[in-house]
């Protein structure tokens, strides 16, 4: 007798939830009272804690958020926004959030694509008519034997907007618990019943929840002797990029392109930018770091454990800890580094210069040469849209040795000597990040975001060279939308020497680049945001033979709930390996062992948390055959 788990899972920003004035003053004193006996010293309720009754609370909770969808009204707001002063402080939040029964989200930058300051959803049952299955991939679990299939499936129902992509005929995963050998195939077209975990207005909450903003906890101590900066999860990392160059100008971190990044939340998913290719990632130039863990113990790389310290660099935000500190490895730049972008029409020869770039932009040019390809909409002389591909690129070293490399490697761009620029690595931060070239480098130091939209945005990783034909029907899609935006990133170099296992961030040999897809909107209506989500969702769906597959690799750090969220209030190993070998492939084994082991209470819960092994979760030992549906 088969059992047969089917999980779909939707996207979803906004629940409801909802406490009397009584009972929320109430909750804030009770919450004040224990932090101030679980820290080293007690700061006054108007210092640290901001409430909805507050002039000043949406303010705050607006200040960092780069994604406006999820500052509609509709979207939950927390009980009260907590910004900790000390270590200790988040320490006590920590306690006393266990103690209290709240939900914590924590707050570094207010980059999440997604914006995980926002509560689970509730979940509904619909119907679906399995269309026909392909590809096993055998497992044991439990002393269980698990097959995931990949299944179309088609729904019977009307479903609600904002939907998955090309519902009428889309893939999922099915767990097939049997301890005999089967096949995907044997399956036979029939009806089963999904859990679809999907927008909702209305709450199945079971605790309000507060945000833990770190903006205060934002020092940074840099060495240039010893190589090494320290800084603080609320630091941003143009803050942390200004700091070195104050102290030296041929000391560099390679981390991101977005210099209002927060540096906590942002080292976890991986951290990528303009030297990846010399020297990794963030998460591959971390040395050491500060948490508290689920029981408010601080612990640094010697009291945590290597398994630990490994997941937290690239295992994701606010699954194994709170990030108080990163110990980053500096890394040498040259004096002078040079800039240029060049942009390229469908009019210019656009599609086979992009060709070509497939070609040489990972393994072909200089690993001290980062070129990333922005494309976008744009109208042509006439006032009629056309592709634009914009080639934005630093390389650490002068024009002349820049120019010869693309001359021999690349010379269908074209690049000249008047399309480049020599400047410090500071100032090439600001170039890459948008600023405009009269902007003074001490504007990082304000940690604002130069751009706020709603948008949605989905990522893929890229193994072999998309062909001319399927460029252009990319460019026919672009067109149809008001505003997209696709920004494709190089791999190669260093990215390829670090093995898949080294961090949990899994994209390295083999990959040519990662593509970043946005759909940018500014009007607030549901309508409005339908359409868009529609759209992204069905060029998603056209690059599918063009993506890396076995899983369909996604990026952490631009989070995407439109591959798998967890429940309300729970979560699963077998729905979270939907999405989890999406973000870290077999590293995902590993990682839900480690939070198994520091958080064996599921304390740091998200919509895409690393679950642990129901065997260990509240004493309970549970079989895949009882997971709640």
């Amino acid at each position: 007798m088969l059992s047969i788990f089917l999980i779909v899972l939707l996207y979803a920003c906004s629940s409801t939830y909802a406490l009397s004035d009584d009972s929320t003053s109430s909750f804030n004193g009770k919450l004040y009272e224990c932090i101030c006996q679980n820290s080293d010293y007690c700061v006054p309720f108007s210092t640290a804690f901001v409430t909805p009754t507050n002039d000043s609370f949406n303010t705050i909770l607006q200040s960092t958020a780069q994604n406006l969808r999820c500052l509609l009204p509709s979207v939950t707001k927390p009980q009260l926004i907590f910004t900790p002063m000390t270590e200790s402080h988040v320490q006590a939040a920590v306690i006393c959030s266990k103690q209290l029964g709240l939900q914590l989200r924590v707050r570094s930058g207010g980059h999440d694509y997604e914006g995980f300051a926002v509560p689970l959803v509730s979940c509904y049952v619909f119907l679906f008519f399995v269309l026909g299955f392909a590809t096993l991939e055998p497992r044991v679990f439990q002393k269980q034997h698990l097959y995931l299939c990949e299944v179309m499936i088609r729904s019977a129902y009307t479903l609600p907007s904002p939907r998955p992509h090309n519902w009428d005929s889309t893939k999922c995963v099915v767990v097939v618990s049997n301890t005999e050998n089967i096949s995907c195939s044997q399956f036979t077209p029939q009806r089963i019943s999904f859990v679809l975990a999907g927008l909702s207005y209305m709450s199945d909450m079971e605790s309000p929840f507060i945000i833990l903003d770190l903006s205060k906890l934002r020092d940074i101590v840099v060495n240039t002797e010893d190589n090494y900066a320290w800084a603080q999860a609320g630091a941003t990392v143009g803050e942390v990029y200004y700091r070195i160059s104050e102290k030296s100008k041929t000391h560099g971190f390679p981390a991101g392109l977005c210099t209002s990044l927060g540096i906590g939340g942002h080292i976890t998913g991986g951290g990528y930018g303009t030297m990846m290719r010399k020297y990794g990632l963030g998460v591959d130039n971390v040395v050491d770091a500060r948490i508290v863990d689920a029981n408010g113990r601080i612990l640094d790389r010697q009291s945590m454990g290597e398994d630990l310290f490994w997941a937290i660099r690239g295992g994701g935000g606010a699954s194994f800890g709170i990030i108080l500190s990163w110990k980053l490895k500096l890394v040498p730049v040259p004096s002078i580094v040079t800039v240029f972008t060049v942009p390229k029409t469908l009019d210019q020869n656009a599609t086979n210069i992009l060709y070509k770039w497939q070609q040489v932009a990972a393994d072909k040019l200089d690993e001290d040469l980062f070129i990333r390809v922005i494309i976008n909409v744009v109208a042509d002389k006439k006032g009629e849209k056309t592709i634009q591909t914009a080639y934005n690129s630093m390389f650490l070293g002068r024009t002349d040795r820049l120019l010869q490399i693309m001359n021999d490697v690349f010379p269908e761009l074209g690049l000249t000597h008047k399309d480049c620029t020599e400047m410090s690595w500071i100032k090439s931060i600001m170039y890459i990040a948008g600023y405009p070239s009269n902007t003074p480098p001490e504007v990082l130091l304000q940690g604002k975001s130069l751009f706020k939209n709603y948008f949605k945005a989905k990522s893929d990783f890229v193994k072999e060279p998309i062909p001319i034909d399927g460029l252009e029907g990319l460019w026919k899609r672009l067109m149809e939308e008001d505003s997209p935006l696709v920004i494709w990133n190089p791999y190669g170099g260093m990215m390829a020497k670090i093995s898949e296992s080294e961090t949990p961030f899994p994209h390295r040999k083999g990959i040519i680049y990662m593509i970043q897809y946005l759909t940018l909107w500014n009007d607030p209506s549901k309508e409005s945001a339908t359409k868009h989500y529609d759209w992204i969702r069905r060029l998603y769906n056209y690059m599918t033979p063009y993506a890396s597959m076995f899983p369909r690799e996604a990026y952490v750090n631009y989070r995407d709930l439109d591959i798998g969220m967890n429940k309300n209030e729970s979560s699963s190993f077998i729905e979270a390996s939907v999405w989890g070998n999406k973000y870290y492939k077999d590293n995902f084994n590993r990682l839900v062992k480690v939070k198994t082991k520091v958080d064996p209470e599921n304390f740091f819960l998200h919509e895409q948390s690393i679950p642990t092994l129901p065997i260990t979760r509240k004493g309970e030992e549970k079989s895949v055959n009882h997971f709640e549906m």
